[in-house]
C-alpha cells in the first residue's frame, strides 16, 4: 500500500509539472496532501502566494470558498477544486442578500468580513480580514461601529481589543465552536507543561485560557520560535501535522480529538489526481463579483501590520 501511495504521489507531481500546475494545501489537509502540495499555509496566504507563481492551473486542497479566493486574486489563471462537495459550514451560514438586510439596518456602517466567506458575501463588504490581521483591520476603520461576518467568535475576540462596537452576525465553525473549557481543561491536566495555542474562531472562555492566539500560521510561527517543548493546540487537528513536521524535537497534542473537519478531508490523493487530469471542477467567479470582492481583499492588505 504504502508503495502504491509513493507511486501515485509521484504521477501526480508529474502531471503537475507537465500541466504547469501549482497544487495548494490548506494547514487542515490530510499529512499526504500537505506533503505533496507545492504550497501550504493560510487560505488567503496561499491565494497570495499562487497569484506570484507563472502556473496556469491552481488545484486548491481545501474548500469551496478557499477556490473561489483563489479566483477572485488570479483571474488569469483555472482554479480547480479537487472535491466540489468541500464546503464550509461556517461560510455558508451568510449569503449576500443576508448582508444586505443586515447593513440596511445600520446604514453607514462598514462591514468587515473574515476571508472565510464566500465571493458573493465579500463584495458586498467593505474590507475583508484574516484570524490574524482582524484586530488591525478594525482599528483601522475610522468608525465607531463595525459589522463583522461571518464568524460570531472572531468578532468577540477583536471587541475584547478595540473600543469600537462590533454588531457580530451569528456564524461560527462547528469544529472550533464545539470545543469546550471542559475539553481544555482535560487537555492541559494530561500535559501540565504544554503552551495552550488557540486559534480566534474558538469561544471566547476558550481563548481566555490561552497562553496565545493565533491563526494556524501564526501557531506555525510561533511553536518554531519558542523555547517551550510541550503545546496544545486548539485548532483543527490537521495542523499537528505541520507543526510535528516543522518542529520534530518538540511534542503537539490536540486540545480535543474531535476538532476534525469532514470536509477538510475530503481531498485524497486519488481525488488530486483525478483533479489534475480533468482539469476539474473549476471554481469560477462572475467578473462584477470578483473585481468588487478583489477591492475588499485589496483595501484589508493596505492595512499596516503591527
Amino acid at each position: 500500500m504504502e508503495r502504491d501511495m509513493e507511486e501515485l504521489a509521484k504521477r501526480i507531481r508529474s502531471l503537475a509539472r507537465q500541466k504547469n500546475a501549482v497544487i495548494l494545501a490548506h494547514n487542515y489537509q490530510r499529512p499526504e496532501i500537505q506533503d505533496i502540495a507545492d504550497l501550504t499555509g493560510d487560505s488567503l496566504e496561499l491565494s497570495i502566494k499562487a497569484s506570484r507563481t507563472d502556473a496556469d492551473m491552481i488545484v486548491f486542497c481545501g474548500v469551496h470558498f478557499m477556490a473561489e479566493t483563489a479566483a477572485i486574486l488570479c483571474p488569469s489563471k483555472k482554479v480547480v477544486l479537487p472535491v466540489a462537495t468541500a464546503g464550509c459550514a461556517m461560510a455558508e451560514m451568510i449569503t449576500a442578500e443576508d448582508l444586505l438586510r443586515k447593513k440596511a439596518g445600520y446604514p453607514g456602517v462598514p462591514v468587515v468580513t473574515y476571508v472565510n466567506s464566500g465571493a458573493d458575501v465579500k463584495a458586498e463588504s467593505d474590507i475583508c480580514c484574516t484570524s490574524a490581521n482582524a484586530i488591525q483591520v478594525v482599528r483601522s476603520l475610522d468608525a465607531s461601529e463595525v459589522i463583522m461576518t461571518p464568524d460570531r467568535n472572531l468578532a468577540n475576540w477583536v471587541q475584547r481589543h478595540t473600543d469600537q462596537k462590533i454588531h457580530a452576525w451569528p456564524g461560527f465553525c462547528p469544529i472550533h465552536d464545539a470545543l469546550t473549557v471542559a475539553a481544555v481543561n482535560e487537555a492541559r491536566t494530561a500535559h501540565p507543561r504544554a503552551v495552550l495555542m488557540a486559534h480566534p474562531e474558538c469561544r471566547l472562555n476558550v481563548l481566555e485560557m490561552a497562553d496565545v492566539v493565533r491563526s494556524t500560521s501564526g501557531m506555525l510561527d510561533y511553536a518554531a520560535a519558542s523555547d517551550a517543548r510541550e503545546f496544545i493546540v486548539a485548532t483543527e487537528n490537521g495542523l499537528l501535522h505541520a507543526l510535528a513536521k516543522h518542529n520534530p524535537e518538540k511534542a503537539f497534542y490536540p486540545a480535543s480529538p474531535l476538532m476534525v473537519c469532514a470536509d477538510m478531508k475530503k481531498t485524497g490523493l486519488f481525488e488530486l489526481l483525478r483533479a489534475i487530469e480533468d482539469e476539474g471542477p473549476v471554481i469560477t467567479v462572475p467578473e462584477d463579483v470578483r473585481v468588487r470582492a478583489f477591492q475588499a481583499v485589496e483595501r484589508m492588505l493596505a492595512v499596516p501590520r503591527d
